[in-house]
């Protein structure tokens, strides 16, 4: 049995150490939020909030977040009204929405360390987040109307 704090309350997870965090987080959690993509931490969509920095989950195992605070989308904003969030409803910016947990996660961390980034720094910030869709001008258009909340 290992002792994990994700979004805020400590869990008892009956994982392996090297489950990697993705599963323990969806699977034995029930967070579905957080989606799995590619599995070698290339998409972005299984992007979660290790001490408030986004990390990919499904590159990081169960060991390695013992002790640390483990946000995943669920745990952004309980109303889903974190000004990411209502940027992303506002300007409509999900087609299928599979990545969008993902693009989330990675953009509230943006403005979490950057509060006012430029375009040039959203793009290299969102980059390792794959959307198939290609709503990039929109995920692009959202962090930057998020960014003006700050």
């Amino acid at each position: 049995m290992t002792k994990l704090n994700i979004n805020g309350t400590e869990m008892d997870v009956e994982a392996d150490g090297s489950m990697p965090l993705l599963w323990a987080v969806r699977d034995i959690a029930g967070m579905t939020g957080t989606k799995y993509g590619c599995g070698v931490g290339l998409c972005g969509a299984c992007t979660v909030h290790i001490d408030g920095v986004a990390q990919r989950s499904c590159q990081i195992t169960v060991d390695e977040v013992v002790g640390k605070a483990v946000t995943t989308i669920e745990g952004l904003d309980a109303n889903g009204e974190h000004r990411v969030q209502q940027a992303w409803r506002e300007l409509n910016v999900p087609q299928c929405g599979f990545c969008q947990s993902g693009q989330i996660m990675q953009a509230a961390s943006l403005l979490a360390e950057n509060p006012k980034p430029t375009d040039g720094e959203i793009l290299e910030a969102m980059e390792g987040n794959v959307c198939r869709c290609g709503c990039y001008q929109r995920i692009v258009a959202a962090v930057r109307l998020a960014s003006t909340g700050a």
